[in-house]
Order: structure tokens, then C-alpha cells, then sequence
């Protein structure tokens, strides 16, 4: 007879991403610019998916998006969603670019795994064309679980 042993499952993570981190209850959000009718908070509103609200620069060139934390985090997972209606451009956020082509391309959703424990800040720069065009940048959500 094999002598065996049942072992116990591991615990699941007690966030679950869909709910995420609550960014306007734990951090503080610095960002460069924001249109009045756009602003950042619509990054973090839950309306997600193409249609959604969005964030979007008061002009054109770089721009950053500055996450404080009151108190450390631990971040497994960022989730990042951009859609661009009317002018075709490659959008480049942390190394990652997003290339749109009105109408046929104009939305695109990145999820990273990361392992960073103890962040207390998630900086994020943001160009709105990487090809040096005249553009302004925008993002309709950012997730961090």
C-alpha cells in the first residue's frame, strides 16, 4: 500500500483583481494635465470597455500619471485600457504601445502581471505619439489588483 497524504489547498488571494485596489480611497493621483470635461478621475470610475469615460491631456506632449499611496501596497496585477476615436497615432505607456487606426483599431486592453510588494508610488509616462506628432494622451481605465 502507498502511504499518501492529502494536503490542504492554499489560500486563494483575498483581492481578487475585478474588485481591484480602490485607488480613490488608498492613493492620492498627481497628473500633469486634464481637460475639464475628461478628467483623470474617469480613469478610475468602473465605466470600462470601449464606450467608456476616459481621461484625457489639457494639450499635446508627454504626460504623467503619478500614483501615491498612503500606505504600501502589494500589486500583482495592472490592468490598463485606451481607445482613440479619431486620430490615428501609436500611443507608448511604460514601454507598451498601442497603435489606433480610426475606425477599424481604436481600442486596445493590456494586463500585466507583476510582483512588486511594499509600492508606495506607480508612476506611469505616457507619450501621446510615438512618432512625434502633435497629440494629446488618454486612457479610459487604469486597474491595479
Amino acid at each position: 500500500m502507498v502511504r499518501k497524504q492529502i494536503l490542504p489547498r492554499p489560500p486563494v488571494e483575498s483581492t481578487s483583481f475585478e474588485a481591484g485596489i480602490p485607488v480613490a480611497e488608498v492613493a492620492t493621483v498627481q497628473v500633469t494635465s486634464e481637460q475639464g470635461n475628461h478628467p483623470i478621475d474617469n480613469v478610475f470610475d468602473n465605466r470600462q470597455g470601449p464606450g467608456g469615460s476616459r481621461w484625457i491631456a489639457d494639450g499635446p506632449g508627454e504626460q504623467t500619471l503619478i500614483l501615491v499611496f498612503d500606505s504600501p501596497q502589494t500589486i500583482r496585477k495592472v490592468s490598463l485600457e485606451v481607445e482613440e476615436l479619431w486620430v490615428s497615432r501609436t500611443q507608448e505607456l511604460v514601454r507598451q504601445e498601442f497603435t489606433f487606426s480610426p475606425p477599424s483599431t481604436s481600442f486596445e486592453r493590456e494586463v500585466w502581471s507583476v510582483a512588486a510588494e511594499g509600492v508606495t508610488h506607480l508612476r506611469i509616462d505616457i507619450k501621446p505619439d510615438k512618432g512625434g506628432r502633435v497629440a494629446q494622451a488618454t486612457l479610459t481605465s487604469l486597474s491595479i489588483g
